[in-house]
């Protein structure tokens, strides 16, 4: 299947390759990220690095990990696929311990090895305004191993501060937190809003700024930032430019939220709304923010 996009037209045949968390119900990690990436028309590689019965904010639940031969192995047997250089995008999320981040590493290198144009994204799930909900030697793994080799890193606020070391209050200090992360691009996810009762998704590069804006939902089910991390990679992968694919992810999410919210939902209703994913009616507006490259 041939991935499209409205504004971009077809693109080549491509391969994602997802690893993240599996849930056996709900909208998070690999089930949100694969059925999104499959309906924009992508092939979906999915690798979990955790096994939970739902998301663990909805209540305690079995947590099953593979070991790191087994993850180890799985990751070999990819590596060793004739198919790797199909694949043009990673994004690596939520890691069920700080030893699979090496293994992740591997994976994203062969990659690279087998097609030198392939995106890695970095998810680097690990907490939110209420601390880190992962072992700290995990989110140490993520700061210091995969977030440095990815092309893209998408952050919420809380991670961005975590791994950057910083307080961040301001859009301005949000910027400057970002780029001192290391990728090339960074996608700050509910960054400081200019506007009230706002969400700001903050794309910073080193040179320049977008932020794409809407409003503040209450009580929104989880999922949103994984959603947000693979629409944004589907987005770039099918050739749209930095804030085209930045409006049109926040766009979707947005749209999604919403519509779930409104009926009650639990769950991002992604298979019921679809078509959120593909026309989202939203109104995300995006400005470019005017500031100077931090000088070392």
């Amino acid at each position: 299947m041939t991935p499209t996009s409205p504004a971009s037209g077809p693109a080549r045949p491509t391969d994602i390759l997802v690893v993240s968390s599996q849930v056996v119900r709900g909208a998070v990690g690999t089930r949100i990220a694969g059925f999104a990436l499959e309906r924009l028309g992508f092939r979906v590689w999915l690798l979990p690095t955790v096994l939970l019965p739902w998301h663990p904010g909805q209540g305690p639940g079995t947590r099953h990990v593979p070991d790191d031969a087994t993850f180890a192995a799985l990751v070999d047997d990819l590596i060793g696929s004739d198919g790797l250089s199909r694949v043009g995008a990673v994004l690596s999320g939520y890691l069920g311990s700080a030893g699979q981040a090496g293994h992740v590493a591997r994976l994203v290198a062969a990659v690279r090895a087998a097609n030198p144009d392939a995106l890695y994204v970095c998810d680097p799930v690990s907490g939110d305004r209420s601390g880190l909900y992962v072992p700290e030697a995990t989110a140490a793994a993520l700061r210091d191993t995969l977030v440095p080799l990815a092309d893209v890193a998408t952050p919420n606020l809380f991670e961005l501060t975590w791994m950057s070391g910083t307080e961040v209050t301001s859009e301005a200090e949000a910027i400057a937190a970002a780029r001192r992360l290391g990728p090339a691009r960074v996608l700050v996810t509910s960054a400081p809003a200019l506007r009230r009762n706002a969400v700001s998704n903050l794309l910073v590069t080193a040179r320049a700024s977008i932020a794409a804006e809407h409003g503040a939902i209450p009580n929104a089910p989880h999922g949103t930032g994984d959603l947000m991390s693979a629409l944004f990679t589907a987005h770039l992968v099918s050739g749209l430019d930095d804030e085209a694919a930045l409006k049109r992810a926040a766009a979707s999410v947005f749209d999604l939220v919403a519509r779930s919210v409104k009926q009650g939902a639990a769950d991002l209703m992604i298979s019921g709304e679809q078509g959120t994913l593909l026309q989202p009616m939203a109104l995300v507006s995006s400005r470019r923010v005017l500031d100077a490259p931090i000088r070392a």
